[in-house]
């Protein structure tokens, strides 16, 4: 109708990947303009921005600027994409095989520390929450503020899942472990886990409250190109 039905339309976006002329389209799509609409607010002809839109390649840069400015992004993540964009952006591999892990391999993939996602139950409903977390005799340990969301109250089910993308071998892993909380107070523990590389927040703060997912179960899958 405005030019959807064009090369740069869904079919011929899965072909690029993350390109330019994709990011341009969605964008528009996602403000949920019409090529018009956004041609004229940057200045442009109605067929210059289809040809971008299905084709990509150079075009004037002062004019991606104006294209940039109707579209409320900034001219880099248009031009470039985003830099601290979320993994997964590439298309997946002809042929992917997904394969569940054992325990011992979950664990093996846990190592000794990192970053997760906490999952529990507040007031409002379900959340998710980044932590910082520690391996330590098969369970999950992380640290948090008393007064903080991720404060579970000793006993409280929880959830924990990580993972690794490889974008460019296209494989990847995650693991989920499901269990209950158990509050570290033993002064010994504490200063044992406050001591290990891992156990200082990237959120910084106090966090005086050390919390264990003692595992009910732990599970895991595997991505493979086949």
């Amino acid at each position: 109708m405005h030019g959807e039905e064009q090369p740069g339309g869904a079919a011929g976006a899965s072909s690029r990947g993350d390109s330019m002329a994709t990011r341009a389209r969605l964008r528009r799509e996602q403000l949920g303009r019409t090529l018009e609409e956004v041609a004229e607010r940057a200045g442009m002809s109605v067929v210059y921005l289809r040809h971008l839109e299905a084709m990509g390649g150079d075009f004037d840069p002062a004019a991606l600027v104006r294209l940039a400015a109707t579209l409320e992004m900034p001219y880099e993540d248009l031009v470039t994409g985003r830099r601290d964009a979320p993994p997964g952006r590439s298309p997946a591999a002809p042929h992917p095989v997904l394969m569940q892990l054992t325990e011992r391999e979950c664990w093996d993939r846990l190592g000794t520390h990192g970053i997760g996602r906490l999952g529990l139950s507040a007031d409002a409903g379900p959340v998710v929450l980044p932590v910082n977390f520690l391996v330590d005799a098969r369970t999950i340990v992380y640290r948090t503020d008393p007064g903080d969301a991720a404060a579970a109250p000793a006993g409280s089910r929880l959830a924990f899942e990580t993972d690794h993308i490889d974008e460019q071998l296209k494989n990847g892993w995650s693991v989920l472990v499901t269990g209950s909380a158990d509050h570290v107070t033993d002064p010994d523990a504490v200063r044992s886990l406050s001591e290990r590389p891992g156990a200082d927040p990237w959120a910084g703060g106090v966090r005086s409250l050390w919390i264990r997912i003692v595992p009910a179960r732990v599970s895991g899958r595997t991505i493979r190109v086949g």
